[in-house]
């Protein structure tokens, strides 16, 4: 009878605020950061699970501490039991009455459920020798739904409706699986848009990104009008009129202002505009939404549960829902999530814009289009070229497409390597970065 019996944590950051990757409107210096767990057992595999919250650098301490602070509530356990019952060991996580005091459903402690919940599911795909995406696919829509709390979502979203969904998309799973193997999934990239990057580099990587196969490109926007306007001419011009440029501003924006902002970018094709204004603030998502159309509203990055996303797609306050595979409780949430997304019509556009997030969103798109949506029309994974040679199975592009993993897990894994030269503060690389700000 195996049991869970280390669990280890790392502050891990990456020093990208030197170059300006990552930068926009809300974060002007980001380190891109895991707060990194590593979950081992005595079943004698040598299999372990590997999980993390992403960060932008201050604060990936105190995340890395909300994730070491579920030690207890994982030691000890038996492997098999909490794998057969992976809907059951969220629940025990997500209902702890202390726990949720801290929240609840929210923020950092949610966060650190979710960098747990994460790699116990890591583990669960590599014990069945399968990538996570496969894994999720093969079960039964019945199963599927035992995964998901339905607490506080039967207003917009019951169990049966859930199986009625993922029953209608059983018939054409083994079809969809073939051609996701064959052609991957779309993606689109926002490696040209930020907004620390000057004109020529702006316009260089967004010439590339086509070349490379993409067909949308996102643009960082929110800090100076003016710059925007002549920023999304420049991208326009490079990219042509038939690639989509969508903005994203992270936040910035009261509800006015956003519609002002957009209405003035409205004549060079905006495809979306993302995060207009709180993520908190849902009738004023709304409001924008209808106040701009034919402009479609995108936001979910920071969403922090089921239950924000629930009230936006019930209100009508986004077009293109974003979730993330570090922000919410996990996979069991995200799960619920996409069949949120699935009863309402909306598409899922997932956030990938962090160290890891491309690796660990890819799975959950696929398995949307192979068990859940069953489609891929007007969906794209967001896509980074940001820091993917430290993991053991990064992501892979062709021709503007993410290439179906086939490597067993999550692709959560750093290498130890990496675990070593950049943990914070004693890794190699922050030594030497210290080093040098003291010459």
């Amino acid at each position: 009878m195996p049991r869970f019996t280390e669990f280890e944590t790392y502050d891990v950051r990456f020093p990208t605020s030197l170059h300006l990757d990552g930068s926009d409107a809300m974060n002007a210096d980001p380190d891109y950061s895991a707060a990194y767990l590593i979950l081992r057992t005595d079943a004698g595999d040598g299999l372990e699970g590997h999980g993390f919250a992403f960060t932008i650098g201050r604060g990936n301490d105190v995340q890395t501490a909300a994730i070491e602070a579920l030690r207890d509530h994982v030691l000890g356990l038996d492997v098999d039991a909490t794998l057969a019952d992976l809907g059951g060991f969220w629940k025990s996580l997500v209902h702890d009455s202390q726990l949720r005091w801290l929240g609840p459903e929210k923020g950092v402690m949610h966060m650190a459920i979710g960098a747990v919940v994460n790699a116990v599911w890591d583990l669960a795909a590599k014990r069945a020798g399968v990538p996570l995406w496969k894994l999720l696919a093969g079960l039964t829509p019945e199963q599927i739904v035992d995964l998901v709390d339905f607490r506080y979502l039967t207003d917009a979203l019951t169990p049966e409706e859930a199986l009625e969904i993922l029953r209608k998309a059983e018939p054409g799973r083994a079809e969809r699986e073939r051609q996701l193997r064959d052609r991957g999934y779309p993606a689109y990239t926002t490696t040209p848009g930020w907004l620390g990057y000057d004109d020529a580099k702006l316009v260089r990587l967004c010439q590339e990104a086509v070349a490379e196969g993409f067909g949308q490109v996102k643009l960082k926007v929110g800090a100076d009008l003016d710059d925007d306007v002549r920023r999304m001419r420049l991208a326009r011009e490079a990219v042509g009129p038939d690639i989509r440029i969508a903005i994203d501003a992270n936040q910035r924006w009261d509800v006015a202002e956003a519609i002002r902002w957009i209405e003035a970018l409205e004549p060079y094709d905006v495809w979306w505009v993302e995060e207009p204004t709180s993520p908190d603030d849902v009738l004023g998502h709304a409001a924008i939404a209808r106040a701009v159309a034919p402009t479609k509203v995108a936001t979910g990055e920071h969403v922090q549960n089921r239950v924000v996303f629930k009230q936006m797609l019930q209100a009508g306050s986004l077009a293109f829902l974003q979730l993330d595979s570090a922000r919410v409780a996990g996979v069991n949430e995200n799960i619920a999530i996409l069949l949120l997304a699935a009863k309402f019509g909306i598409p899922v556009c997932p956030h990938a814009g962090g160290v890891g997030l491309c690796e660990l969103v890819q799975h959950l798109s696929m398995f949307d289009l192979v068990a859940v949506s069953g489609s891929t029309e007007d969906r794209v994974i967001e896509y980074v070229d940001h820091l993917h040679e430290q993991f053991l199975d990064p992501v892979v592009i062709e021709d503007g497409h993410y290439v179906a993993p086939t490597r067993p897990g999550f692709s959560a894994e750093l290498t130890a390597r990496t675990l070593d030269e950049y943990r914070f503060p004693g890794g190699r690389i922050w030594t030497e970065q210290t080093k040098g700000s003291t010459k």
